[in-house]
């Protein structure tokens, strides 16, 4: 009895978790957190920020210390420069520390430069967000539109099986020839195979949708709640670009691509500039000479301590006309960064404005092929009507259902791409997106 109980609410369980219908605004959440080129873009504003890092720290000094222990056997210059068969230690010991005062500003153009690189990142990581929330919409709404599609191809399976079985009947009952009860079952024949092509192709956008959302459940567990049919406002294309400009994040990773550049030829101009730098130490050593009297060590140490200070002053004058070099590629880059600024407008005003021609032409074909769903759906179901009294012949109505089926079907694809250019448009005229 327990195991009975508990398979039960198992049961419950995975029909719940099957029966789950995904919103767009989590498929979008979901796709933006598992996606891989996004993390790869976080992964990319984590080098940055530590780069960030790295060139701050280009101004702190440098102390290093150092420790020596040499040994001398044989024939060695003496004191009274003669030569001498004696054997000699030597210890010495040195910390030097190396403060940067004045390194051609190359390090605050290093810092600025490390900055530049970091927002340009930043913009690219938010770029590839919105990459992917486009395309979780359009194929949110291609599994609605295939659903829908489906839908249409069940009814019209349901309504073959009807007049099937009204044939059957009337055929038992000597009222029509076998050969209408055949074109009937050939009606239902078709009907069922459109329907397996619709079901086919909303398992096709069910499972890339899955594969975008980088789910583990099966296509045919993942189902999606349906959007407003309303009419949405479409937003003047200069004002959707105006904002975009501001705001988009493609654009936005092109300017900061420019100012890297920019900054880029600062850094590479710092060649020409001199460098000062300060310089200290501490040393000492300890020396020992076989057959001869030697102090202690630390007698030594002692007596030997020194220390010193000095400054390091490098005028560049020539070399070999490399800073000139990069100078000259750093703004051969600046220009290329200036040049995809130029084309990435460029196509994001191509995209608003094909967005909203194309929303335009959908509500327009909307509005005729609701016109001609309507009506072919009232001739299809006159000519059934009449095909059933044996008044119309199987073509008549196959007829009929057909343009029904293509007039269902313009009215369902108007219907969705008006839903997905203007959801374009709203998104590229939203200053936080999605």
């Amino acid at each position: 009895m327990k195991k009975t109980f508990f398979s039960l609410i198992a049961l419950c369980m995975t029909f719940g978790a099957s029966a789950r219908q995904w919103t767009l605004d989590q498929c979008i959440s979901h796709a933006v957190t598992h996606n891989l080129t996004v993390r790869q873009r976080a992964m990319d504003r984590v080098s940055a920020e530590n780069s960030v890092t790295e060139a701050k720290d280009g101004f702190l000094p440098q102390v290093s210390a150092s420790a020596s222990q040499s040994w001398n056997f044989g024939r060695g210059l003496t004191a009274d420069n003669t030569y001498a068969n004696r054997n000699t230690s030597n210890f010495g010991w040195n910390v030097g520390l190396n403060l940067p005062l004045f390194q051609g500003l190359q390090n605050v153009r290093q810092v600025a430069y490390a900055k530049a690189n970091l927002a340009s990142v930043m913009e690219s990581y938010e770029a590839a967000k919105d990459d992917v929330t486009l395309r979780v919409i359009a194929q949110y709404l291609q599994v609605l539109y295939c659903g829908e599609i489906e839908t249409v191809a069940r009814n019209q399976a349901e309504t073959a099986r009807s007049v099937l079985m009204r044939q059957q009947a009337r055929l038992e009952e000597g009222k029509i020839p076998e050969a209408d009860m055949l074109d009937a079952r050939s009606q239902l024949a078709q009907a069922e195979m459109q329907v397996t092509t619709a079901q086919s192709d909303l398992m096709l956008a069910r499972l890339e949708m899955v594969q975008l959302l980088r789910l583990d459940e099966a296509p045919e567990e993942f189902t999606v709640e349906p959007v407003a049919d309303a009419d949405p406002q479409l937003q003047d294309p200069r004002s959707v670009f105006d904002r975009a400009l501001e705001f988009n994040h493609g654009v936005g990773a092109m300017k900061s691509r420019v100012t890297v550049a920019g900054q880029a030829v600062k850094v590479a101009q710092s060649g020409w500039i001199p460098r000062l730098s300060f310089n200290a130490g501490l040393s000492s050593n300890y020396y020992t000479l076989s057959g001869a009297p030697t102090e202690s060590f630390s007698s030594q140490m002692r007596h030997n301590f020194g220390k010193y200070l000095g400054f390091s002053l490098s005028v560049p004058i020539f070399d070999a006309l490399s800073t000139r070099n990069n100078v000259r590629r750093a703004r051969v880059q600046q220009t290329v960064a200036e040049l995809e600024l130029e084309s990435a407008s460029d196509d994001l005003c191509k995209t608003v404005n094909q967005a909203y021609y194309q929303a335009v032409g959908a509500r327009e074909r909307l509005h005729s092929a609701t016109a001609a769903a309507e009506a072919t759906r009232a001739a299809m179901d006159a000519m059934l009507e009449k095909y059933t009294l044996g008044r119309a012949t199987s073509t008549d109505y196959d007829t009929a259902r057909s343009a029904y089926i293509r007039a269902e079907s313009d009215r369902l694809q108007a219907k969705y791409e008006l839903q997905l250019r203007a959801r374009i448009l709203d998104f590229y005229a939203s200053v936080h997106n999605y």
